[in-house]
């Protein structure tokens, strides 16, 4: 009974989507082509450019950590924004601009997990500044783990009631590609112990049943990528120092590292291969829901953590037949407290294999499906654009 009310809900959020598209369908005086221009093939790219700026995207929520299945959907409202000419001692360069993107969010998964907010990203043109505003309320029924002497690995339930905001802003250096500036985490979050134990865990301190973490800090990038949805070549480089302290407001006192590096390769006309290493860490004072833990396709969220992580990705598109792509990927990881336990920490390992379809030429989007395993666990994921997103 409680599936068929899970599935009610999840089929109204993907009927409000279609909704959504076929009133604005209406609305829209310009024929707009769903075929390209030069194969005559399925593409979206004219929608996206001359829908008036709104883009209704349906979601669906295939994480395991939140039940495996949900639906919903985001409006999305883009802007054009016209080239600009930058000038820095005396040397003038024509600039592209980014669109600025203002958007809402809503989902719902069959664990009950819900969450419903909004975004903002944009670029201040004479400062050569790009921003990024998010917040949202969300009502997150979650499990995570951890080993016990004499038992081994463990389930334990938590329902998290949260309220997340996130700002962002990075200054452009000169005409390179790199980027450098400040970013800021505000966190309130109840957490209410679901489990089927009598007794909630030990890892669990009491200021972390009603907590705000609140982290500021500081944000480096390189990122010179042919394009942000699924690139063929470059690479993007990122570091961020993040702090959390009581001057900020925030409950804990600890510090949040993390580096990544994506970097794409075309091999042969046919071949692009990509290579993903990405780590965190945190010293200090951090709740258990903010720990470092191991992202990767086939494992659910949080269940490898520990106060560092450290992994690894290889993977390979073969665009074996016009617009049709075939996805060979694989990497390991590990979780753990301290760099002496590295040796001794849970091996993490995923691989899978996936497809996709060239839904936007203009845009170099592409979309499709991507089935991973990993040690205990296996997923499916709907791809839109890449699954390397940060």
């Amino acid at each position: 009974m409680r599936s068929t009310v899970y599935t009610r809900k999840i089929f109204c959020l993907v009927f409000f989507t279609f909704i959504c598209v076929a009133l604005h369908a209406q609305h829209n005086k310009k024929q707009i082509s769903t075929k390209d221009s030069l194969d005559g093939a399925f593409d979206v790219s004219d929608y996206l450019i001359d829908a008036n700026g709104f883009i209704p995207i349906p979601i669906i929520i295939t994480e395991p950590a939140i039940g495996g299945f949900g639906g919903g959907v985001a409006p999305v409202f883009i802007k054009k924004q016209t080239p600009y000419i930058d000038s820095i001692n005396g040397k003038r360069v024509i600039t592209p601009v980014a669109p600025s993107i203002t958007g809402g969010l809503a989902f719902y998964t069959v664990n009950n997990t819900w969450l419903a907010g909004a975004f903002r990203s944009g670029t201040i043109i004479k400062s050569r500044i790009k921003y990024l505003a998010f917040g949202a309320y969300g009502n997150i029924n979650m499990s995570f783990y951890r080993t016990l002497p004499d038992v081994g690995e463990k389930e334990f339930a938590f329902n998290m009631k949260t309220i997340p905001v996130l700002l962002q802003a990075t200054k452009r250096i000169g005409f390179s590609h790199w980027y450098a500036g400040l970013k800021y985490l505000f966190l309130k979050t109840d957490v209410e112990y679901t489990g089927n134990h009598m007794l909630p865990p030990d890892f669990v301190t009491q200021k972390e049943y009603s907590s705000i973490v609140s982290q500021l800090g500081a944000v480096v990038e390189l990122d010179n990528r042919d394009n942000t949805f699924t690139p063929n070549k470059g690479f993007k480089v990122h570091f961020d120092a993040i702090r959390s302290d009581n001057i900020f407001g925030s409950d804990y006192d600890f510090w949040h590292l993390n580096y990544y590096m994506y970097a794409y390769k075309t091999i042969s006309k046919k071949l692009v291969g990509g290579w993903r290493v990405d780590g965190q860490q945190s010293f200090g004072d951090q709740p258990f829901y903010l720990k470092p833990y191991i992202d990767m396709r086939g494992v659910p969220t949080a269940r490898y953590q520990g106060n560092a992580d450290l992994l690894t990705e290889l993977e390979a598109r073969w665009d074996f037949y016009k617009r049709w792509s075939i996805m060979l990927y694989g990497g390991t990881g590990k979780a753990f407290d301290e760099w002496k336990d590295f040796g001794s920490s849970t091996l993490v390992y995923s691989y899978g294999t996936g497809f996709r379809y060239l839904m936007a030429r203009k845009f170099g989007l592409r979309m499709g499906v991507d089935v991973a395993f990993s040690n205990s666990d296996w997923a499916y994921y709907i791809v839109f654009g890449s699954n390397w997103l940060k």
